[in-house]
């Protein structure tokens, strides 16, 4: 028989396989730290050349999870020297497997650091975590905490388990998170306003348009704030930055109010809280209920001609409110 490729074996199945040991600079890795040191996967092949075609193609794409790998580590040893692994400590718990490779491990992690310098590493970290956030959203908007598997979240920005929790902690933190983003984007989207600058009933005017505009752009803010009023606010609620952030909107409103009345534009006596939730009704229904408004009146409130006659009607129904 035919000389296999380096790493690659024949099982006791008789199926082709790879066997091949985690670089000793990984082993702190989340990925690796409770695992056996050495990565064994079959290819299900029985043929030899299909089989070794399979396992060369596996070996690729290990090295790349490799690489990978000392990229975060990389990050975390940036950011806690303290937590650089040792690897004094490491070769204590040597597997013992005997590994080809091995003398070449040194050289791989200083070629990946080469052509990754701490600048774009950082960028590189920034990046994974808004790329975990994005699909997390997503996940999260489309099944709830409880249905959402962190499996399919890691599949969605092609990561690991451990990356998303080593970036977020848990599941149930990644959750927070992105309700904590979906709230406060329509927050900034506010203060980019600088309604201060402009005369009260034109900023009453923009702050309509901006949150109706903003909930017909991110629906899936509309899913995620459903699914948590199912789960009666549990994972929200007594969260002090999320209840800071939100409470801008009423100072906003109050602000706008107390401007108008000076002005002379607008009635007094009017509660900011009501008025807010007024606001957010009705831009927040015509998302939350498209389906099923369709399906009882066969009208869909997304089409453009009705969209833009329902995004005039909140704003004269609100200016029509706060008038004298």
């Amino acid at each position: 028989m035919a000389k296999l490729p380096k790493n690659v074996r024949i099982g006791r199945n008789g199926r082709v396989g790879i066997l091949k040991k985690v670089p000793r600079d990984l082993w702190h890795h989340p990925q690796y730290r409770s695992r056996s040191k050495v990565i064994e996967r079959s290819t299900g092949a029985i043929n030899l050349k299909e089989g070794v075609r399979i396992a060369l193609a596996m070996l690729k794409d290990l090295e790349q999870e490799f690489a990978s790998a000392r990229m975060e580590l990389s990050l975390l040893s940036e950011s806690d020297p303290s937590a650089e692994p040792d690897l004094a400590e490491v070769d204590n718990h040597d597997t013992g497997t005997d590994d080809p490779t091995a003398k070449d491990t040194e050289a791989t992690k200083a070629q990946d650091q080469r052509l990754v310098p701490p600048l774009s590493r950082r960028r590189v970290a920034e990046k994974t975590r808004r790329d975990i956030m994005d699909a997390a959203m997503e996940e999260f908007a489309a099944k709830g905490l409880s249905g959402a598997r962190v499996d399919a979240i890691a599949a969605r920005t092609r990561t690991t388990k451990p990356t998303i929790y080593y970036h977020f902690g848990s599941k149930e933190k990644l959750y927070a998170a992105v309700m904590e983003e979906a709230y406060g984007g329509v927050r900034s989207k506010e203060q980019g306003l600088h309604l201060r600058e402009l005369p009260a009933e034109e900023a009453m005017r923009q702050l309509v348009e901006v949150t109706f505009d903003h909930h017909a752009e991110h629906p899936e803010y509309v899913r995620l704030v459903s699914v948590e009023n199912i789960e009666m606010g549990r994972h929200i609620t007594g969260r002090t930055s999320l209840i800071e952030r939100n409470a801008i909107a009423i100072d906003t409103v109050r602000d706008l109010l107390v401007r108008g009345e000076k002005e002379g534009c607008f009635r007094p006596g009017i509660d900011p809280w009501y008025l807010h939730f007024m606001i957010s009704s009705f831009c927040f229904m015509r998302v939350s209920n498209r389906y099923s408004w369709r399906a009882v009146f066969d009208m869909d409130l997304w089409e453009e001609k009705h969209a833009k006659a329902q995004r005039e009607m909140i704003v004269e129904t609100i200016l029509r409110y706060v008038k004298h």
